[in-house]
């Protein structure tokens, strides 16, 4: 039996082992970890999937950072938590929305777009008496007050038509109200109430106003950070994208893992419409300027468009700067070839 010094001596000798083998540098690297959070626009669901599939996978681990995903709700704006500082990161409403919060004083800015084409329409039946916009006059219209309203406001004008023509009314969650035809036009994002929608009534029944087709274009779902940490930790600005892309490289390329994970998540979830979100939402995120700039590029054309569209309706004060307000010099550190799908 080991007396007490040789006990101690034989301890000593096991834990110069261990760190000969390299155990020690974990102590090291967990003191490296650097907290974060990221406060998604909504609740959990397939629209986020490759952020979760990155933190899952240790993605963002990998790269030092130690992430907590947030989601978002109703009553919560990512611009007002981002911009105090409350999270780190922030996957806020849209190009509109940064430009508003921006027009406000709000300190965020756009480090990269996730949905390169508006990833909403407006919705009517085929048998109804709204066959072009002009016909938006004099009937009861739905959006949501969070952009879609800018949106239409922006569709309708350069058709010469006043949202004061019509009866705007905000937009509920359930479509039950356009489903039962008590309302008009409704809005619809293509990767979840258009696709309820043509459930129940029929994709073929349905008439579908898409912003692009007006020329008017407004991408979204914009990832943002507060201007202290854009200029304070550069590194971790680029290191969360880094992983963040590779989430959603790994989510686009084996959709059934992606919805496995989400689903770990939030279990509750319908499957199959989470299926058929993140089909949806694949088609919006490679579109444009992402075919060749990859993953959550900042199309500088689509976006400048934007606001001057905002600034023409007085949707916002005046033209925000576009450099200041969409900073794309981190997504430039990281290879194209790491960021194209």
């Amino acid at each position: 039996m080991l007396n007490r010094r040789q006990l101690l001596a034989a301890l000593a000798a096991t834990i110069i082992g261990v760190q000969g083998f390299g155990f020690a540098a974990r102590p090291a690297a967990a003191q490296d970890m650097v907290n974060a959070s990221l406060r998604l626009k909504w609740l959990t669901q397939a629209q986020f999937a490759g952020f979760y599939v990155a933190l899952e996978k240790g993605y963002y681990k990998d790269e030092g950072i130690n992430l907590t995903i947030n989601p978002g709700g109703p009553n919560l704006l990512t611009e007002n938590l981002v911009a105090t500082g409350a999270d780190t990161f922030g996957l806020s409403g849209g190009t509109d929305s940064v430009f508003a919060a921006r027009d406000k004083g709000m300190p965020i800015v756009c480090i990269g777009v996730a949905h390169q084409v508006t990833p909403f329409v407006f919705v009517t039946y085929k048998d109804g008496p709204v066959k072009t916009l002009q016909d938006f006059k004099g009937k009861k219209v739905t959006a949501w007050f969070t952009g879609a309203n800018h949106v239409l406001s922006a569709m309708l004008a350069k058709a010469g038509v006043k949202t004061s023509d019509m009866d705007l009314q905000p937009q509920q969650v359930s479509m039950t109200p356009f489903i039962d035809k008590q309302v008009d036009v409704a809005t619809a994002t293509r990767y979840n109430e258009l696709q309820i929608v043509a459930q129940r009534a029929g994709m073929e029944n349905l008439r579908i106003f898409v912003p692009e087709d007006s020329g008017v274009s407004f991408p979204r779902d914009t990832l943002i950070v507060s201007e202290q940490t854009a200029r304070e930790k550069p590194e971790l600005v680029e290191k969360f994208l880094r992983a963040s892309i590779r989430g959603w490289k790994d989510a686009l390329t084996n959709e059934k893992e992606a919805i496995d994970i989400v689903m770990k998540v939030a279990p509750t979830l319908n499957r199959q419409q989470q299926e058929v979100m993140l089909s949806e939402i694949k088609k919006l995120m490679i579109a444009g300027k992402a075919g060749a700039d990859g993953l959550f590029a900042i199309d500088k054309a689509a976006v400048g468009s934007a606001n001057s569209l905002l600034a023409e309706y007085k949707v916002i004060s005046k033209p925000v700067d576009l450099d200041a307000a969409f900073n794309d010099d981190f997504l430039s550190k990281i290879p194209p070839a790491e960021k194209r799908l």
